[in-house]
Protein backbone atom coordinates (compact mmCIF):
# COMPACT_ATOMS: atom_id res chain seq x y z
CA UNK A 1 0.00 0.00 0.00
CA UNK A 2 1.67 3.47 -0.86
CA UNK A 3 0.73 6.23 1.06
CA UNK A 4 0.62 9.13 -1.20
CA UNK A 5 1.15 12.69 1.33
CA UNK A 6 0.29 15.62 0.04
CA UNK A 7 -1.22 14.43 -3.20
CA UNK A 8 -3.03 12.01 -2.13
CA UNK A 9 -2.10 7.91 -2.23
CA UNK A 10 -3.06 8.31 1.77
CA UNK A 11 -7.20 8.77 0.34
CA UNK A 12 -6.09 5.12 -1.22
CA UNK A 13 -5.88 4.33 2.12
CA UNK A 14 -8.71 6.23 3.80
CA UNK A 15 -10.98 4.98 0.74
CA UNK A 16 -10.20 1.06 1.82
CA UNK A 17 -10.56 1.70 5.74
CA UNK A 18 -13.97 3.15 4.83
CA UNK A 19 -14.80 0.29 3.20
CA UNK A 20 -13.65 -2.35 5.93
CA UNK A 21 -15.39 -0.51 8.38
CA UNK A 22 -18.04 2.19 8.44
CA UNK A 23 -17.09 5.65 10.09
CA UNK A 24 -18.32 6.06 13.54
CA UNK A 25 -22.01 7.95 13.99
CA UNK A 26 -21.41 11.11 14.65
CA UNK A 27 -22.57 12.50 18.33
CA UNK A 28 -24.66 15.45 18.00
CA UNK A 29 -24.78 17.63 20.96
CA UNK A 30 -22.28 15.92 23.78
CA UNK A 31 -19.38 18.03 23.42
CA UNK A 32 -18.87 20.92 24.99
CA UNK A 33 -16.28 23.21 24.46
CA UNK A 34 -13.00 20.75 23.85
CA UNK A 35 -10.14 22.99 22.24
CA UNK A 36 -6.78 21.49 24.35
CA UNK A 37 -3.45 23.25 23.92
CA UNK A 38 -0.93 24.11 23.61
CA UNK A 39 0.60 20.51 22.60
CA UNK A 40 4.14 19.12 22.25
CA UNK A 41 4.89 21.80 24.78
CA UNK A 42 4.09 24.45 22.96
CA UNK A 43 6.42 24.24 20.16
CA UNK A 44 6.33 25.54 16.84
CA UNK A 45 3.86 23.24 14.66
CA UNK A 46 2.27 25.04 12.39
CA UNK A 47 -0.22 24.33 9.34
CA UNK A 48 -1.13 20.98 10.92
CA UNK A 49 -3.03 17.97 8.72
CA UNK A 50 -4.43 14.94 10.26
CA UNK A 51 -4.56 11.20 9.59
CA UNK A 52 -5.07 8.27 11.60
CA UNK A 53 -3.32 5.13 10.60
CA UNK A 54 -3.67 1.38 12.33
CA UNK A 55 -5.37 3.46 15.54
CA UNK A 56 -2.50 5.91 15.70
CA UNK A 57 -2.98 9.40 14.97
CA UNK A 58 -0.64 11.04 12.81
CA UNK A 59 -0.41 15.05 12.22
CA UNK A 60 2.13 16.72 9.69
CA UNK A 61 3.08 20.72 9.31
CA UNK A 62 5.11 23.25 7.80
CA UNK A 63 8.94 23.58 9.08
CA UNK A 64 10.12 25.43 11.71
CA UNK A 65 12.31 28.10 10.64
CA UNK A 66 15.57 27.80 11.25
CA UNK A 67 15.73 24.16 11.29
CA UNK A 68 16.75 21.97 7.77
CA UNK A 69 13.45 19.82 8.51
CA UNK A 70 11.14 20.39 5.61
CA UNK A 71 8.00 18.27 7.11
CA UNK A 72 7.41 17.81 10.46
CA UNK A 73 5.76 14.83 11.85
CA UNK A 74 3.98 14.20 15.12
CA UNK A 75 1.94 11.33 16.75
CA UNK A 76 -0.81 10.41 19.91
CA UNK A 77 -2.30 6.93 20.42
CA UNK A 78 -4.98 9.00 22.13
CA UNK A 79 -5.66 12.55 20.31
CA UNK A 80 -4.51 14.20 23.94
CA UNK A 81 -1.44 13.21 24.30
CA UNK A 82 1.26 14.00 20.83
CA UNK A 83 4.98 13.43 20.64
CA UNK A 84 7.65 14.26 17.74
CA UNK A 85 8.57 11.65 15.63
CA UNK A 86 12.00 10.57 16.05
CA UNK A 87 14.71 9.01 14.57
CA UNK A 88 16.69 6.56 15.79
CA UNK A 89 19.79 8.90 17.02
CA UNK A 90 17.28 11.32 18.57
CA UNK A 91 16.96 13.81 15.99
CA UNK A 92 13.47 14.99 14.49
CA UNK A 93 12.29 13.28 11.89
CA UNK A 94 12.01 14.65 8.18
CA UNK A 95 9.10 13.24 6.58
CA UNK A 96 11.02 15.08 3.10
CA UNK A 97 14.04 14.83 3.52
CA UNK A 98 14.80 15.19 -0.44
CA UNK A 99 13.62 17.99 -2.20
CA UNK A 100 12.65 17.77 -5.96
CA UNK A 101 15.20 19.31 -8.60
CA UNK A 102 13.56 22.21 -9.10
CA UNK A 103 12.84 23.20 -6.12
CA UNK A 104 15.20 26.34 -4.31
CA UNK A 105 17.36 24.54 -2.26
CA UNK A 106 18.87 27.54 -0.52
CA UNK A 107 15.38 28.64 0.14
CA UNK A 108 13.02 25.54 0.22
CA UNK A 109 10.34 26.95 1.93
CA UNK A 110 7.74 23.69 2.18
CA UNK A 111 4.86 24.28 4.15
CA UNK A 112 1.18 23.45 4.68
CA UNK A 113 1.14 19.85 4.16
CA UNK A 114 -1.81 18.05 4.01
CA UNK A 115 -2.43 14.07 5.63
CA UNK A 116 -4.01 13.07 2.56
CA UNK A 117 -1.10 14.35 0.90
CA UNK A 118 2.01 15.89 0.86
CA UNK A 119 1.14 18.75 -1.46
CA UNK A 120 3.36 22.12 -0.40
CA UNK A 121 4.32 25.43 -1.25
CA UNK A 122 7.87 25.23 -3.45
CA UNK A 123 10.24 27.91 -2.28
CA UNK A 124 11.16 31.66 -1.75
CA UNK A 125 10.51 32.14 -5.56
CA UNK A 126 6.79 33.82 -6.44
CA UNK A 127 4.63 32.48 -7.18
CA UNK A 128 4.20 29.48 -5.34
CA UNK A 129 3.59 26.15 -6.41
CA UNK A 130 1.28 22.35 -5.07
CA UNK A 131 3.39 19.47 -5.89
CA UNK A 132 2.96 15.93 -4.53
CA UNK A 133 4.94 13.53 -2.99
CA UNK A 134 4.11 9.63 -2.24
CA UNK A 135 5.63 7.10 0.58
CA UNK A 136 5.11 3.15 1.20
CA UNK A 137 5.27 4.51 4.94
CA UNK A 138 3.17 6.97 6.99
CA UNK A 139 6.30 8.44 8.71
CA UNK A 140 8.15 8.90 4.87
CA UNK A 141 10.21 9.33 3.31
CA UNK A 142 8.14 11.07 1.05
CA UNK A 143 9.87 11.14 -3.18
CA UNK A 144 8.00 14.15 -4.96
CA UNK A 145 5.63 12.51 -7.99
CA UNK A 146 6.59 13.71 -11.49
CA UNK A 147 8.96 16.25 -13.08
CA UNK A 148 6.97 19.68 -12.22
CA UNK A 149 4.55 21.33 -10.04
CA UNK A 150 0.84 19.57 -9.56
CA UNK A 151 -1.00 23.31 -9.61
CA UNK A 152 0.96 26.77 -10.84
CA UNK A 153 -1.46 29.44 -11.22
CA UNK A 154 1.10 31.78 -11.74
CA UNK A 155 -0.54 34.36 -13.51
CA UNK A 156 -2.83 34.72 -10.41
CA UNK A 157 -0.04 34.82 -8.17
CA UNK A 158 0.46 30.72 -7.24
CA UNK A 159 -1.19 28.44 -5.40
CA UNK A 160 -1.04 26.81 -1.66
CA UNK A 161 -2.33 25.41 1.11
CA UNK A 162 -3.92 22.13 -0.97
CA UNK A 163 -6.04 19.71 0.94
CA UNK A 164 -7.82 16.45 -0.32
CA UNK A 165 -11.62 15.38 -0.03
CA UNK A 166 -13.39 11.63 -1.39
CA UNK A 167 -16.80 11.74 -1.83
CA UNK A 168 -17.61 8.83 -0.27
CA UNK A 169 -20.65 8.35 -2.04
CA UNK A 170 -19.19 8.55 -5.48
CA UNK A 171 -15.93 7.74 -5.41
CA UNK A 172 -14.76 11.25 -6.88
CA UNK A 173 -11.63 12.72 -5.57
CA UNK A 174 -10.63 16.13 -5.49
CA UNK A 175 -8.11 19.03 -4.16
CA UNK A 176 -9.05 22.26 -2.81
CA UNK A 177 -6.19 25.05 -2.76
CA UNK A 178 -5.89 28.73 -2.28
CA UNK A 179 -4.99 30.63 -5.33
CA UNK A 180 -1.92 32.88 -3.62
CA UNK A 181 -3.60 36.22 -4.81
CA UNK A 182 -1.99 38.08 -2.19
CA UNK A 183 1.29 38.17 -3.30
CA UNK A 184 0.28 40.52 -6.05
CA UNK A 185 -1.80 42.19 -3.54
CA UNK A 186 -0.98 46.04 -3.19
CA UNK A 187 0.63 45.95 0.60
CA UNK A 188 -0.54 45.88 4.18
CA UNK A 189 -0.49 42.65 6.21
CA UNK A 190 0.24 39.78 4.24
CA UNK A 191 0.67 41.68 1.39
CA UNK A 192 -3.63 42.32 0.08
CA UNK A 193 -4.98 44.61 3.12
CA UNK A 194 -4.87 47.57 0.97
CA UNK A 195 -7.53 48.34 -1.43
CA UNK A 196 -8.09 47.11 -4.48
CA UNK A 197 -8.00 43.81 -2.94
CA UNK A 198 -6.63 41.11 -5.16
CA UNK A 199 -8.80 37.58 -5.00
CA UNK A 200 -7.87 34.62 -2.90
CA UNK A 201 -9.96 32.72 -4.12
CA UNK A 202 -10.39 28.87 -2.76
CA UNK A 203 -11.17 26.23 -5.34
CA UNK A 204 -12.31 22.80 -5.81
CA UNK A 205 -10.22 20.85 -8.59
CA UNK A 206 -11.55 17.31 -9.33
CA UNK A 207 -8.93 14.30 -9.53
CA UNK A 208 -8.32 10.93 -10.92
CA UNK A 209 -8.75 7.58 -8.42
CA UNK A 210 -4.56 8.24 -7.99
CA UNK A 211 -5.45 11.06 -6.14
CA UNK A 212 -3.18 13.85 -8.25
CA UNK A 213 -4.02 13.61 -12.11
CA UNK A 214 -6.18 16.87 -12.45
CA UNK A 215 -9.84 16.01 -14.23
CA UNK A 216 -12.30 18.53 -15.44
CA UNK A 217 -12.23 22.04 -14.66
CA UNK A 218 -11.39 24.08 -11.21
CA UNK A 219 -14.55 25.78 -9.63
CA UNK A 220 -14.06 28.60 -6.96
CA UNK A 221 -15.92 28.21 -3.77
CA UNK A 222 -15.11 31.00 -1.61
CA UNK A 223 -13.40 34.26 -1.72
CA UNK A 224 -12.10 37.28 0.27
CA UNK A 225 -14.30 39.70 1.04
CA UNK A 226 -11.97 42.51 0.95
CA UNK A 227 -11.33 44.29 3.90
CA UNK A 228 -13.49 41.57 6.21
CA UNK A 229 -10.91 39.31 5.36
CA UNK A 230 -8.14 41.67 5.49
CA UNK A 231 -7.87 40.62 1.77
CA UNK A 232 -7.23 37.13 2.73
CA UNK A 233 -8.66 33.63 2.46
CA UNK A 234 -6.72 30.64 3.03
CA UNK A 235 -6.42 27.14 4.18
CA UNK A 236 -9.43 25.32 2.75
CA UNK A 237 -10.44 21.94 4.60
CA UNK A 238 -13.77 20.38 3.16
CA UNK A 239 -15.53 17.44 4.96
CA UNK A 240 -19.57 16.45 4.75
CA UNK A 241 -21.90 15.59 7.78
CA UNK A 242 -24.89 13.96 6.64
CA UNK A 243 -26.20 16.54 3.86
CA UNK A 244 -24.39 19.19 4.30
CA UNK A 245 -20.83 20.26 3.13
CA UNK A 246 -18.66 21.78 5.70
CA UNK A 247 -15.45 24.12 3.92
CA UNK A 248 -13.41 25.38 6.87
CA UNK A 249 -10.73 27.86 6.06
CA UNK A 250 -9.12 30.89 7.56
CA UNK A 251 -9.61 34.73 7.29
CA UNK A 252 -6.93 37.35 8.05
CA UNK A 253 -3.71 37.55 8.01
CA UNK A 254 -1.81 34.66 9.85
CA UNK A 255 0.55 37.75 11.76
CA UNK A 256 -2.07 39.40 13.00
CA UNK A 257 -5.02 38.85 15.50
CA UNK A 258 -7.45 38.74 13.13
CA UNK A 259 -6.84 35.29 11.66
CA UNK A 260 -9.49 33.02 12.18
CA UNK A 261 -10.40 29.36 11.81
CA UNK A 262 -13.79 30.14 10.25
CA UNK A 263 -16.47 27.88 8.06
CA UNK A 264 -18.80 28.10 5.10
CA UNK A 265 -21.50 25.20 4.61
CA UNK A 266 -23.46 24.43 1.43
CA UNK A 267 -25.59 21.39 0.03
CA UNK A 268 -23.63 21.00 -3.03
CA UNK A 269 -19.76 20.43 -3.00
CA UNK A 270 -19.23 23.27 -5.78
CA UNK A 271 -21.43 25.55 -3.67
CA UNK A 272 -22.61 28.28 -3.19
CA UNK A 273 -21.14 28.27 0.14
CA UNK A 274 -22.67 30.69 2.98
CA UNK A 275 -19.94 31.54 5.47
CA UNK A 276 -21.33 31.42 9.37
CA UNK A 277 -22.35 34.34 11.04
CA UNK A 278 -19.33 34.01 13.32
CA UNK A 279 -15.81 32.35 13.27
CA UNK A 280 -15.26 28.62 15.15
CA UNK A 281 -11.68 29.92 17.00
CA UNK A 282 -10.95 33.30 17.05
CA UNK A 283 -8.37 34.97 19.08
CA UNK A 284 -10.09 35.36 22.50
CA UNK A 285 -11.80 32.38 22.33
CA UNK A 286 -10.96 30.08 25.63
CA UNK A 287 -7.70 32.26 25.14
CA UNK A 288 -6.46 31.35 21.99
CA UNK A 289 -4.37 33.71 20.40
CA UNK A 290 -4.24 33.94 16.30
CA UNK A 291 -6.11 30.44 15.93
CA UNK A 292 -6.14 29.35 12.45
CA UNK A 293 -5.10 26.70 9.47
CA UNK A 294 -7.49 23.91 10.90
CA UNK A 295 -7.58 20.61 9.22
CA UNK A 296 -10.61 18.36 9.79
CA UNK A 297 -10.60 14.38 9.87
CA UNK A 298 -12.74 12.43 7.87
CA UNK A 299 -14.74 11.65 10.40
CA UNK A 300 -16.06 15.26 10.89
CA UNK A 301 -15.19 15.48 14.14
CA UNK A 302 -11.55 15.52 15.18
CA UNK A 303 -9.73 18.80 14.52
CA UNK A 304 -6.10 20.01 14.29
CA UNK A 305 -4.96 23.91 13.95
CA UNK A 306 -2.83 26.26 15.06
CA UNK A 307 -2.88 29.06 17.56
CA UNK A 308 0.25 31.44 18.87
CA UNK A 309 2.27 30.36 21.76
CA UNK A 310 5.88 31.28 23.37
CA UNK A 311 7.26 29.38 21.09
CA UNK A 312 5.51 29.97 17.51
CA UNK A 313 2.40 28.53 16.27
CA UNK A 314 1.78 25.70 18.73
CA UNK A 315 -0.58 22.54 17.80
CA UNK A 316 -3.87 22.73 19.32
CA UNK A 317 -6.75 19.87 19.59
CA UNK A 318 -10.70 20.16 18.80
CA UNK A 319 -13.24 18.02 18.89
CA UNK A 320 -16.15 19.16 16.70
CA UNK A 321 -19.85 18.94 16.72
CA UNK A 322 -21.94 19.30 13.48
CA UNK A 323 -25.79 20.26 14.10
CA UNK A 324 -27.04 21.05 10.71
CA UNK A 325 -25.30 24.59 9.44
CA UNK A 326 -24.08 25.02 13.00
CA UNK A 327 -20.12 23.69 14.14
CA UNK A 328 -19.00 24.29 17.67
CA UNK A 329 -15.99 22.85 19.60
Amino acid sequence: MSFRSICFALWALTAQLCLAAPLPKLEVGLIKRSEAGPQIGGANFPDPSIIQVNGVWYAFATRTIGSSLHIQIATSPDFNTWTLVRNSDGSQKDALPNLPSWVNAASPNTWAPDLIQICHDSSEHRPTLCWCATSNSITGPFTPVGNGALICPTSQGGAIDAAGYWEAATGQRYITYKVDGNSQGHGGACGNNVAPYVATPIILQPVAKDGYTLQGSPTTILNNNGAADQGIVEAPSLTKVGSTYILFFSSGCFTTGSYTVSYATSTSITGPFTRASSPLFATGTDGLNTPGSADIFRDGKHMLFHANSASGRALYTAQITVNGNTVSA
